[in-house]
């Protein structure tokens, strides 16, 4: 066997490489299309696979695209720039048929791709790492690697995230808190952006006041800190934070998790308001499992009463604040529903549960859901494989699919957010 030699590909894998096969072996390819022929070399193994890189593309399909960004496909964050839109749409609302197809639901109804446009993400999770003569990368990992591809612009980001990568590089080479490695979380709210940095090194007077000038020279209302994976403080706060979840206004803590962008929580919101039954009974509650700071929490409490649950003691403080504040009907609780999962005689006073879980699913939920019998659930999920595992628990306790909204609001990307509704 060769280093270097000659392969179709016959399909892309689950996170968008090209797939080929020698003798008898899988070869992943990324930044091939369906059915191009490839000049590749091997270049090690990925489990029982073998993982190349095209050298040539002796054959492009006529679905390859020019990419829009200049960093593909060095950057980790998006695979499939190269790829005509129309076909990409279809195998990504393809991931949630085949996922609802292993979990035992063949003819549920998938409806069409909910978009994301180009340049309306408004969250970012930024690498650091700080290299000779002090000069910082700021980035997307590369590839495959954990190398910090030191980013210039982004086809994805919403323009006033890009705006803050010069800035913030120039803040970050003068940061003694910053001794190699890094992280920045912006977040773009109603009150402009909200930073999270978290560095390798303490934070001291001079940083502080380095962070409160940058805070007031480019508008952002709050600049957060924490030593690595360490809890989050304040280190700067020029005005309030805010972002509206059905009409409510929350003050989210540092770094906290948002839909990726407006257009896809919106599709998210809209089909899980769309899930409900027409009518509800007039004491009817909701269950509202793992609510973050309530994205579907406030929208729900305009049908009925909610119960959300959440394990993250900020988001709880926040989703609690904001539900006094406005008087919705919500009740939210603080639960870990990994280690503590609501058993069926607590379920028994929900009409509908309405779940999003983290990447790696509901597994410890699901089953006691199942058991309880709840007549309508909503699964909001961002990973087909956890939502196959856990829809098989369902399809065994006599569960029917009504409808199912896959929402691409990861462009370019392997990742696909679901919304299944599920009734029995």
């Amino acid at each position: 066997m060769t280093d270097t030699l000659d392969l179709t590909v016959e399909a892309l894998g689950a996170a968008g490489d090209g797939i080929a096969r020698l003798e008898g072996r899988t070869v992943f390819l990324p930044a091939t299309l369906p059915g191009e022929r490839v000049r590749a070399r091997l270049t090690g193994k990925r489990g029982d696979a073998l993982a190349a890189e095209a050298l040539d593309i002796l054959a492009p399909s006529p679905d390859r695209m020019a990419p829009a960004c200049p960093h593909f496909p060095d950057c980790g964050g998006c695979t499939l720039q190269h790829w005509a839109d129309a076909p990409y749409a279809e195998w990504k609302r393809a991931k949630l048929v085949e996922a609802l197809a292993r979990a035992g639901f063949p003819e549920a109804p998938v409806a069409p791709l909910a978009r994301t446009p180009p340049a309306t993400r408004r969250r970012a999770d930024l690498a650091l790492r700080r290299g000779p003569g002090g000069v910082v990368a700021l980035g997307y990992h590369e590839r495959g690697s954990k190398a910090v591809l030191d980013l210039t612009t982004c086809a994805v980001l919403d323009p006033r995230i890009i705006a803050l990568f010069e800035p913030l590089r120039a803040l970050l080479k003068r940061l003694p808190a910053l001794k190699r490695d890094g992280s920045a979380v912006v977040n773009l709210l109603e009150t402009g952006p909200d930073l999270l940095l978290r560095t390798d090194g303490a934070l001291e007077a001079p940083g502080r006041a380095l962070l409160a000038a940058f805070a007031a020279e480019h508008g952002i209302p709050r600049i957060a800190w924490a030593r690595g994976d360490g809890p989050a403080e304040t280190a700067a706060q020029l005005g309030p934070v805010a972002i509206r979840f059905g009409g409510v206004a929350v003050a989210p803590p540092p770094g906290a998790f948002l839909q990726a962008s407006l257009a896809g929580e919106a599709a998210i919101v809209g089909a899980v308001l769309a899930g409900l039954p027409e009518k509800l009974p007039p004491r009817a509650a909701i269950a509202d499992l793992y609510a973050g700071s309530g994205t579907l929490s406030f929208p729900l409490a305009a049908r009925a009463r909610v119960a959300a649950f959440e394990g993250m003691a900020e988001s709880v403080a926040a989703l609690s604040a904001a539900a006094g504040k406005a008087g919705a009907r919500v009740k939210p609780a603080r639960r870990d529903l990994d280690r503590q999962p609501l058993l069926p005689k607590e379920l028994q006073e929900f009409a509908i549960v309405v779940l999003d879980p983290p990447y790696a699913g509901a597994a410890a939920q699901l089953p006691l859901l199942a058991r309880a019998g709840v007549p309508r659930m909503i699964y909001v999920s961002c990973n087909p494989a956890a939502l196959a595992r856990d829809a098989q628990i369902l399809a065994r306790a006599g569960y029917r699919v009504l409808a199912a909204t896959p929402v691409d609001q990861f462009l370019w990307s392997p990742h696909l957010e679901s919304v299944v509704v599920f009734a029995r």
